[in-house]
């Protein structure tokens, strides 16, 4: 038997006095309601109420019965309100603040034709970890080592002049005898770059070719990073992506090579959230385009 409809007929009928009303109340057959309820009154052990041809009234045991009967479908209904709200509640996803926007907007169409409604949420590294530890977010992308990573971005400087067509050198970017009236040329960090295993890496390699350690400096974004770049001699560390969007020149870096990237895996708050599990397995060409990852390498369980 099915006790909460059992309870919800019950309730209806009670409360219209009569099992015609009650049943069209709830939108049912009389006669399920009265099997319903014929049902309920033998499970409890007791009439719970008493049928004439003129009217349906409550039996003593009815009224003792009705007020839990009540509460009962009451609690249902409200479960059942919360599981549709559940069901359409979007999975929120902290990604990286340097994701444009387009690519945001195909990774949510992506999600949506797989059944998942996805709600990035950009924020810097830091705050991403944050967030998925504090379970604020469902899951997030992770900045990690590449050697860890689900996915890798590479990086290079990006200046406002030159061609596109070989590595630049850290170098070059010493200041000379004849610069030192002149502010030097400035290597600007991002602040998703301003990681260890990006930026201890790169600000040993500007130690061993002698650039100052001014030279090396985390912006406060990437439009003010780029407005250096772009009305001087500065470089700025990124992907090709962000500097084709930027209008800059991107090179490798000559004394790190193709080693440079960014690495970013995706961690759930909770690990048996099927949700995150399933962004993961399906959404994985999404969030590589929205990272600006050089392709889509096989993502771990």
């Amino acid at each position: 038997m099915d006790l909460v409809a059992a309870c919800r007929a019950f309730v209806n009928v009670s409360e219209h006095g009569s099992f015609t009303v009650g049943a069209a109340a709830a939108r049912t057959a009389q006669s399920v309601v009265s099997r319903r309820i014929a049902a309920l009154e033998q499970r409890l052990g007791g009439r719970l109420l008493e049928r004439s041809s003129r009217a349906v009234t409550l039996t003593p045991f009815g009224r003792d019965m009705l007020p839990a009967a009540r509460q009962l479908v009451q609690v249902a209904e409200r479960l059942e309100h919360e599981a549709e709200a559940a069901r359409h509640r979007p999975l929120r996803l902290a990604v990286p603040a340097i994701c444009s926007t387009g690519a945001l907007a195909r990774l949510i169409a992506d999600a949506r034709g797989h059944g998942i409604l996805l709600e990035p949420r950009p924020a810097a590294a830091a705050e991403r970890a944050d967030l998925v530890t504090t379970r604020q977010v469902h899951a997030a992308l992770l900045a990690v080592p590449a050697t860890e990573a689900a996915w890798t971005v590479p990086l290079g400087l990006a200046v406002a002049d030159g061609a596109d067509d070989g590595p630049m050198y850290l170098d070059t970017l010493r200041p000379g005898r004849a610069d030192r009236a002149l502010r030097p040329r400035r290597v600007w960090l991002q602040p998703e770059d301003d990681v260890p295993h990006i930026r201890d890496r790169l600000a040993r390699v500007c130690d061993a070719v002698g650039l100052r350690p001014v030279q090396l400096a985390v912006a406060p974004s990437v439009a003010a990073a780029a407005a250096d770049v772009l009305s001087g001699a500065d470089a700025l560390l990124c992907s090709p992506t962000q500097a084709r969007e930027l209008g800059l020149h991107w090179r490798p870096v000559g004394e790190l090579g193709p080693g440079l990237m960014r690495g970013f895996s995706l961690a759930a708050a909770e690990e048996a959230d099927s949700d995150a599990a399933r962004v993961r397995q399906v959404c994985a060409h999404g969030i590589a385009r929205s990272l600006g990852a050089a392709e889509h390498p096989e993502v771990a369980p």
